[in-house]
């Protein structure tokens, strides 16, 4: 696909075919992930690929149940998947079918920050992203590229002693985000996506200074 097509038609994708995806294609998006920046070049990352569906099974057990604690989103249970805006409504519906069995994409890719130093020593710093969250959008549009839907979840921060060990991870490596991946099932599409217009979110040289093209 040609590169800006990639880009506007990237979007979110939460229902997948149970289909596999073949490792070739998986080990092309993380070689494409692992060119991205990172704080001094310093790559601190490691990727987590689950397939395994006992694991998977038990990594959505762990959604679910964090899922039902959690009374500051509950437009993301079933039950609160009402909102009023048409558009809103069927992303909180697709939501929460998602949350409710992660297990249904065929893949789970597990970014983690690993022995981080630069461009600080927090990986729960705001500033840690930068070493990784460019990497992992890599990862994603090489998937698009491939015909391949996934989303960008943070649901790690809620489940991450269950990650922690049924994943053996070490101390020093930190899930950064959940990357569910797999070929959209049916009635699920890639973009054109709805953004708000360039020129009203660009200023130049100021705050709200506009300009023409």
């Amino acid at each position: 696909m040609e590169f800006f097509e990639v880009i506007h038609t990237q979007r979110s994708i939460r229902r997948f075919k149970p289909d596999v995806v073949p490792e070739e294609l998986l080990w092309e998006m993380l070689d494409a992930a692992i060119r991205g920046p990172s704080g001094s070049n310093s790559q601190p990352w490691r990727w987590i690929v689950v397939r395994d569906a006992a694991k998977r099974k038990e990594i959505a057990q762990a959604v679910s149940a964090w899922m039902a604690t959690r009374q500051d989103r509950p437009a993301l249970r079933p039950e609160g998947a009402q909102e009023p805006d048409a558009s809103k409504r069927r992303t909180a519906q697709a939501a929460a079918d998602f949350f409710a069995d992660v297990s249904q994409a065929p893949v789970l890719v597990i970014p983690c920050l690993y022995q981080l130093t630069s461009p600080l020593g927090d990986a729960q710093h705001l500033l840690a992203g930068t070493s990784i969250y460019g990497a992992v959008q890599n990862m994603m549009l090489a998937a698009r590229a491939q015909g391949l839907g996934t989303t960008l979840m943070t649901f790690q921060r809620g489940i991450e002693d269950t990650l922690r060990t049924l994943l053996r991870l070490p101390l020093d490596a930190t899930p950064a985000c959940v990357v569910p991946l797999g070929y959209p099932a049916e009635g699920q599409r890639f973009g054109p996506v709805t953004r708000k217009p360039v020129e009203t979110v660009v200023y130049w040289d100021d705050w709200g200074r506009a300009k023409g093209r």
